[in-house]
C-alpha cells in the first residue's frame, strides 16, 4: 500500500519560485457579457409579450356591455347528444341547461362568441352571435316534425333557466325587451324554444316585458269588428322586431313571423292566422305605453325602452 501511494501521489515539496503553466482562460469572466446580453433579450421579449404599459386610472361614463341580448333555444335532442353537438360540432352556446338532473353547464366563456343564433335579426340588429348570450335548454321540442306535439319543460329545469337569465341579465344589464327566443330572430327556420316554453313565468319573475292585458282586451273587442289589412300586420310585426317587408301579401315570411309571435304571447293557438286577438296583442306590443314590467314588489309598472 505504501509503495502504491508513493507511486501515485507525488512527494510534498516546499513552495518554490512560481513557474508559469499553460494559459487557461477564465471562462466565467468571458461568459458574463453573454449572460447579461441574454438576460436583456429575455426581458425585452417578456415586455413585448406583455404589451405596452397602459394607464387605467380613467373610465368613460358612456359605455355598456357588449352583451345586448339573451337568446333561448331548445336542443331537440337528449342531453348526451346535445352536449356532443354543442362541444364537438360547428354550433355552440354559452350555457346548456339539463333536465335530469337539473344542471347548468357553461360551455363557452361569456367573453367569447358562441355560434348559436346564425343568420339572425331583431330590431335592426343582425348576426346576433356577436352581441348575445345563448342558452340551450335540453328539450325534445317536436322532434323536427311539424305535425307532432311539443315536449313540456320540467319545473326544476325552468327554475334553473329563470335563475340563469336573471344572473346574466343583472351582470350585463340586458334590457327585459331583449330576452328572446330563437324563433324571434330566425322565424323562417326555427321554432325554439317552442309554445311549451313558459314565457309568462319569466314575465312574472320580472325578467321580460309583457303586453298590458287590459289594453289587449279593449283592443281585441275593437278588432273583432273588423280585422286590419295584411299590410298592417306586416308593419306591426316589423315594428315589434321581425325582419319583414310590408308587401301586402301573406307570404311565408309573414306566416312564420306571426307563428313565432303567437307562440310567445298566445301559445294556445299558433297557426299564424291573423285574428282579432293577435291584432290586439300586436297593437299593444307596438304602442308607446303598451308594455308592463313586474317589479320586485310584485306590482306591474309601465315599461319604456331606453
Amino acid at each position: 500500500m505504501a509503495a502504491w501511494f508513493r507511486r501515485t501521489v507525488p512527494a510534498w515539496r516546499a513552495p518554490g519560485p512560481h513557474v508559469p503553466g499553460p494559459h487557461v482562460p477564465d471562462l466565467r469572466v468571458r461568459r458574463r457579457p453573454r449572460l447579461a446580453l441574454a438576460a436583456a433579450l429575455v426581458a425585452a421579449l417578456a415586455a413585448a409579450c406583455a404589451g405596452p404599459r397602459i394607464d387605467t386610472r380613467f373610465h368613460a361614463v358612456s359605455q355598456d356591455s357588449r352583451v345586448q341580448f339573451i337568446i333561448l333555444h331548445y336542443t331537440e335532442i337528449d342531453f348526451e347528444h346535445s352536449l356532443r353537438r354543442l362541444t364537438r360540432e360547428e354550433v355552440s352556446s354559452h350555457y346548456l341547461v339539463n333536465e335530469a338532473p337539473p344542471t347548468i353547464y357553461r360551455l363557452v366563456d361569456e367573453r367569447r362568441r358562441a355560434w348559436h343564433a346564425g343568420t339572425s335579426y331583431w330590431q335592426g340588429f343582425t348576426h346576433l352571435n356577436a352581441n348575445s348570450i345563448g342558452i340551450e335548454i335540453v328539450n325534445l321540442g317536436n322532434g323536427g316534425d311539424p305535425s307532432a306535439g311539443y315536449a313540456d319543460y320540467p319545473e326544476a329545469q325552468i327554475a334553473n333557466v329563470i335563475a340563469l337569465v336573471r344572473d346574466v341579465q343583472r351582470r350585463h344589464g340586458v334590457r327585459p325587451d331583449r330576452v328572446l327566443g330563437h324563433s324571434d330572430v330566425q322565424p323562417l327556420t326555427k321554432q325554439d324554444p317552442g309554445p311549451r316554453f313558459p314565457w309568462y313565468r319569466l314575465a312574472l319573475a320580472g325578467l321580460i316585458v309583457w303586453p298590458d292585458p287590459a289594453a289587449v282586451a279593449m283592443a281585441q273587442s275593437r278588432y273583432a269588428q273588423a280585422l286590419p289589412t295584411t299590410t298592417w300586420f306586416q308593419q306591426r310585426l316589423a315594428a315589434h322586431g321581425f325582419d319583414l317587408a310590408a308587401t301586402g301579401v301573406p307570404d311565408a315570411a309573414t306566416l312564420a313571423a306571426m307563428r313565432a309571435f303567437q307562440m310567445k304571447y298566445r301559445p294556445a293557438r299558433y297557426d299564424g292566422v291573423a285574428d282579432a286577438e293577435t291584432a290586439a296583442l300586436l297593437d299593444v306590443c307596438t304602442r308607446e305605453n303598451g308594455w308592463l314590467l313586474r317589479a320586485a314588489d310584485g306590482q306591474w309598472h309601465p315599461y319604456h325602452a331606453p
